[in-house]
């Protein structure tokens, strides 16, 4: 096999075996990996009603067939599993190392079932796996569980935050690289699971190695020559941001109570470039390196905060302070907290208290022990603005968005409203079209043509996110690279339309978990906050919700018909009663 390494292994920590079985090559071909085959085993293993946090619920980490080659931008892993923040079922990709000795240790997919008596990480070396004791590891943020298990190999951990179940837990590896969004933490917490620990040798074998490094070759010449983003991510970072979000009017600010912030240039890529002392640092094979670290200084050591946290903690939360969100980060990090659904869920809480949040260090400390008022904000957006009756929750299924406002990017407000994992950008990310131009600018205030555009966006992300790469190579990469890279590693031929097709089929296979799970139409929605004078249009924005699920061929109820699932090839369940597939 190529590409793909063909080894699946489960393991059940209830009974502390470890099994080693064949992935199922129809399942590579149709899914092609990373998110596509962690969905594919998690849909065919689990009840969608299954409550996260118990035992019987399973955790998979996936690679993908592009995962650890020499293709630009390939450290990268996936987990999924079911959220127990949202209810949805939730993947997470992640950069750094550890996806790329995950797959030269030989694994597809690793697959957690049961709970542990007592705390355990797991050793893998190549094919030497063992289930280890973790008492001395727990009770650690991920920093110092992160020092004393890495002279065994790459580490992915949780923190305090996973530990106490708080359902915006991360999953960090590599120190400051985050499986975040949901509470996967929570989910590997709740199996009493602290960390694995992944080392390897097997470099995934080619089919055409020429033609690989051709696909490849191309690839990353488009990459260095392609455009000014990934320069300005070479240089600032995501951050770089701030500045381009305001100027377009797109930057929220205070819970979405405004859009712009006049303190930006206070806490800008700009701002950090001019006033600290930054270096780039590179996941596995990635000539971009977005991520800085400090290099000297008060903060020597710090990582630069991404965009979307410098926002929750900058203007969402109407703080000017560099210092501070610097500091909120690294705690974050440490404790394996969400910083979009921390932040976001802080910012309601100031609304609710009428008042700006002064020590906002405080509160992430209180969430990450989950302590006071912490356990409340912990619990996300949602529920805390349910038990202060109040409709102020910036979200979508539960998970708090993003630093885009929809009112000002309209294919951005059908993208939060239909995503499958709730208020998200990554998974169909028209921040490129609709603001940066690429691969052409489109008119960002109109929903005309937006449901194609998010269709499109949706599938292409799904398949990327199997392969797995990083979603900032699609800013210059085509789907035909991808074909190309894809078909020259697997010596499976896929063409363009094969690769969306495995994308609208992993988008599909997401959607009907989650009507499984109950959800409808009425959740494929925004914040009322959103509809209310001067902002989005609820009726233009209905009307291209109609056809986006036209487009999709759902019904009015948003659940896919049998006859697009047939030609998917997946599951159908017919109700003769009702003629459709519940």
């Amino acid at each position: 096999m190529h590409g793909w390494t063909g080894q699946t292994i489960t393991i059940d920590l209830t009974d502390s075996s470890i099994k080693e079985s064949k992935t199922q090559t129809s399942d590579l071909h149709s899914f092609i990996g990373g998110r596509g085959l962690g969905v594919k085993l998690y849909y065919d293993a689990i009840d969608p009603h299954i409550d996260p946090l118990a035992p019987e619920n399973i955790l998979i980490f996936a690679t993908g067939p592009l995962t650890g080659t020499p293709a630009p931008m390939s450290g990268r892993h996936v987990m999924v599993s079911k959220s127990p923040l949202t209810g949805t079922i939730l993947d997470s990709s992640s950069g750094g190392i550890f996806g790329k000795e995950l797959k030269f240790a030989g694994i597809d997919a690793l697959i957690f079932k049961g709970e542990a008596e007592e705390p355990v990480y797991i050793s893998i070396n190549n094919d030497e796996i063992k289930i280890e004791k973790a008492n001395e590891l727990w009770g650690e943020n991920v920093r110092s569980c992160t020092n004393r298990l890495s002279s065994q190999g790459r580490v992915a951990c949780i923190g305090r935050a996973g530990e106490r179940l708080v359902p915006m837990a991360s999953v960090m590896n590599d120190y400051y690289h985050a499986c975040g969004r949901g509470g996967l933490g929570a989910v590997m917490g709740s199996k009493k699971l602290k960390a694995i620990v992944a080392k390897g040798d097997k470099k995934p074998s080619i089919a055409d190695d020429q033609g690989f490094e051709k696909a490849r070759q191309e690839a990353g010449m488009l990459l260095k020559e392609g455009h000014g983003a990934s320069k300005g991510l070479s240089t600032y970072g995501t951050s770089a941001m701030a500045n381009l979000m305001n100027y377009m009017k797109i930057l929220p600010a205070q819970n979405f109570r405004k859009s712009g912030f006049a303190g930006i240039d206070k806490v800008s890529g700009e701002f950090i470039k001019e006033n600290y002392d930054i270096k780039g640092h590179a996941c596995h094979n990635c000539t971009i390196a977005c991520k800085h670290i400090i290099k000297s200084g008060t903060f020597e050591g710090h990582e630069v905060p991404e965009y979307e946290t410098l926002w929750a903690y900058g203007p969402d939360n109407n703080n000017l302070d560099m210092d501070a969100i610097i500091k909120i980060n690294r705690l974050c990090n440490d404790y394996g907290i969400d910083t979009i659904s921390s932040g976001s869920t802080i910012a309601a809480y100031a609304e609710i208290m009428g008042e700006d949040i002064k020590e906002l260090s405080g509160l992430v400390k209180k969430i990450g022990e989950k302590e006071g008022i912490g356990a409340e904000l912990g619990s996300g957006s949602k529920a805390l603005s349910m038990s202060h009756n109040k409709n102020i929750a910036m979200q979508v299924k539960g998970l708090e968005l993003p630093g885009y406002d929809p009112r000002g990017v309209s294919g951005m407000a059908l993208a939060y409203a239909t995503s499958n994992r709730g208020g998200c950008h990554v998974r169909a990310y028209t921040i490129a079209p609709e603001i940066l131009g690429k691969p052409g600018k489109i008119d960002p205030k109109t929903f005309s043509g937006k449901a194609e555009l998010v269709r499109k966006f949706q599938n292409s992300t799904a398949a990327l996110d199997s392969l797995v790469l990083c979603i900032f190579s699609s800013l210059v990469i085509s789907e035909v690279d991808y074909a190309n890279m894809l078909s020259t590693a697997t010596g499976v031929d896929y063409s363009i339309e094969d690769f969306q097709k495995s994308g609208d089929r992993i988008w599909n296979l997401e959607r009907l978990f989650n009507n499984k799970a109950g959800f409808s139409r009425q959740d494929d929605s925004l914040p009322e906050r959103f509809f209310e004078s001067g902002g989005i249009n609820k009726a233009e924005f209905e009307k291209a919700l109609d056809e986006y699920y036209d487009l999709r061929r759902w019904d009015e109820n948003g659940v896919p018909k049998k006859e697009k699932m047939r030609e998917l090839y997946l599951p159908i369940n017919i109700n003769p009663e009702k003629n459709s597939i519940f």
